[in-house]
């Protein structure tokens, strides 16, 4: 059950960011709810879920958006893992360790995006690109993640809640 939640999840954050954020960006800037996901069931569920939720998201994104199909893919799942290390010092009820997480991971991506994307093309004016792309992507990722966090968080524990009361 728990699995279909993830997916659920993906699929409904994909469809947002696709779809419905794309109205509400600014000077074309959304944010990146695929990262947030990512992040979210890296440091929450562990490694193994973090790298299969990555992978699916930037899979997903590698097939609707993607130039090169797997880069995205390998990219999230880089991240999923690296949030997942995080567990061992994963407290339901803080804030702010899930923030730096969310940021890391988005600067993260967005730096390995410039490197693949700009660097390689000869684009090296990478001052540009931190201030008008990097910084307000990461405020506007940071800023929704601080709304998408807590109700996920919350559905997970009752979960978890749950099956261990079944048990």
């Amino acid at each position: 059950m728990k699995r279909l939640l993830e997916i659920l999840f993906i699929f409904i954050c994909f469809l947002l960011q696709s779809t419905l954020l794309r109205y509400g960006s600014f000077a074309g800037i959304v944010p990146n709810l695929m990262i947030i996901i990512t992040s979210i069931f890296g440091f929450m569920e562990g490694r193994t879920d973090g790298m299969c939720v990555g992978f699916a998201c930037g899979l997903l994104t590698d097939i609707f958006y993607g130039s090169v199909l797997g880069l995205n893919a390998l990219i999230y799942l880089i991240i999923g893992y690296l949030n997942g290390v995080g567990n061992r010092g994963f407290y339901p009820d803080d804030i702010k360790l899930p923030l730096i997480f969310i940021s890391g991971s988005d600067m993260v991506y967005l730096l390995l995006t410039y490197i693949s994307g700009f660097l390689l093309r000869a684009r090296l004016d990478i001052g540009y690109y931190f201030i008008h792309l990097m910084l307000p992507e990461l405020v506007y990722t940071v800023a929704v993640s601080l709304i998408v966090y807590i109700p996920i968080r919350n559905l997970f524990l009752r979960f978890d809640r749950g099956a261990e009361e079944e048990d």
